[in-house]
């Protein structure tokens, strides 16, 4: 079996960009695209065509997009964890998984965006997904804030340090 057969059923299959993006929007519209998706493209005086150059160009934001097509839209069983860590566009969905009508999406309930796997970049850690700068995945909100607070802290004390050493006379009167 070859690969053009696997993905047959693949609703992604042979869809450009701009005909998913249509779909969608005639059927969600701009706000819930933007509050269930998260990009800020369609947040931001959204169009068309400035969606899709940034969609072209940035990979996490199309296949982000592909997924709510797949997942909302065609209103497919969610992928498991293998299937996950590949493309949208190069998943194998079974035979047996037919497109069903989109799913009932209200304004305001879009549920909180949590990290699956490792999709965003393989050099970086998943323990936390995006912005999170903590090792440890107990560490609180607080906890996070005051170590970055006391990092800042520091680097402008040394710099304070650093630039009255470089100049003897800053503190001298003119």
């Amino acid at each position: 079996m070859t690969l053009e057969n696997e993905q047959l059923n693949n609703p992604l299959h042979g869809l450009k960009l701009e005909t998913l993006l249509n779909e969608v929007l005639d059927h969600y519209g701009w706000e819930i695209l933007a509050e269930y998706t998260s990009i800020n493209c369609f947040k931001n005086k959204p169009s068309v065509v400035s969606s899709l150059k940034f969609l072209r160009k940035t990979e996490w934001a199309r296949e982000k997009m592909e997924r709510f097509y797949l997942y909302q839209f065609k209103n497919l069983p969610k992928a498991d964890d293998i299937q996950y860590e590949i493309p949208p566009r190069l998943r194998i969905i079974p035979a047996y998984q037919k497109p069903k009508d989109p799913a009932v999406l209200i304004l305001g309930q879009a549920p909180v965006p949590t990290v699956r796997s490792s999709n965003f970049s393989d050099n970086k850690s998943s323990s936390g997904g995006r912005g999170n700068r903590s090792n440890n995945r107990n560490s609180s909100y607080k906890e996070n804030n005051e170590r970055g607070f006391a990092r800042r802290t520091e680097k402008q004390e040394q710099s304070n340090k650093t630039d009255a050493s470089a100049n003897p006379y800053s503190n001298s009167p003119k």
